[in-house]
């Protein structure tokens, strides 16, 4: 073969080849750019349901669990808790649960699913502090009108047992009823509505 000779068989391998390894190369390159697209396992965690056992949360207890990052209140609310609720409608700022803090099957004066449990967000609406759950009846520092429910210690805001936020407070709203379900008679999960059973 002289200088001027070429292989046309040797180019075209040479060709296919190149192009068979670049390629491969943009696949490769391709894939983690492409998996960079899937949440993390840490980013699908934090917005995970939870699903909880409500069967060991005694009357009148709270229990916190976390989800998504934030404190949800279980709170297994007594026949005496039940009719206190009763009697603060005139006392709270949204008593039919009007404004949207809550899903629709849970927009009434107990708000939630069975009035027996509270599953609140345990985060004050005003700056986001966290309330402290204060269930007695009548404390000497929060007077004789109280009758349990949460109070928020950095700026007094009050809410009742159903999360209701009482008139004339810094909170402007009701504290948020995350969505949940019942997956049966002893455990709820936290972050799915009824309808995804």
């Amino acid at each position: 073969m002289k200088n001027g000779d070429v292989s046309h068989g040797r180019r075209r391998f040479l060709v296919g080849a190149t192009a068979a390894v670049g390629g491969v190369g943009i696949v490769g390159a391709a894939v983690p750019f492409v998996a960079s697209w899937n949440p993390s396992a840490k980013a699908e965690a934090a917005g995970a349901p939870v699903t909880v056992n409500v069967d060991k949360v005694e009357p009148g207890q709270q229990v916190t669990v976390e989800w998504r990052g934030t404190p949800v209140w279980l709170i297994r609310r007594t026949t005496e808790m039940l009719d206190n609720i009763e009697k603060l409608d005139d006392k709270v700022r949204d008593p039919q649960s009007a404004e949207p803090q809550q899903p629709e099957y849970a927009a009434d004066k107990y708000r939630s699913i069975k009035p027996e449990l509270a599953v609140l967000v345990g985060i004050c609406t005003h700056l986001g502090c966290v309330p402290s759950y204060r269930p007695e009846v009548a404390p000497a520092d929060l007077g004789e009108d109280w009758l349990g429910g949460l109070f928020c210690p950095c700026h007094g805001s009050r809410y009742d047992m159903a999360g209701r936020v009482y008139f004339a407070q810094p909170a402007p709203l009701n504290l948020v009823v995350p969505p949940y379900r019942y997956d049966d008679d002893t455990t709820i999960t936290i972050g799915l509505d009824p309808e995804a059973a």
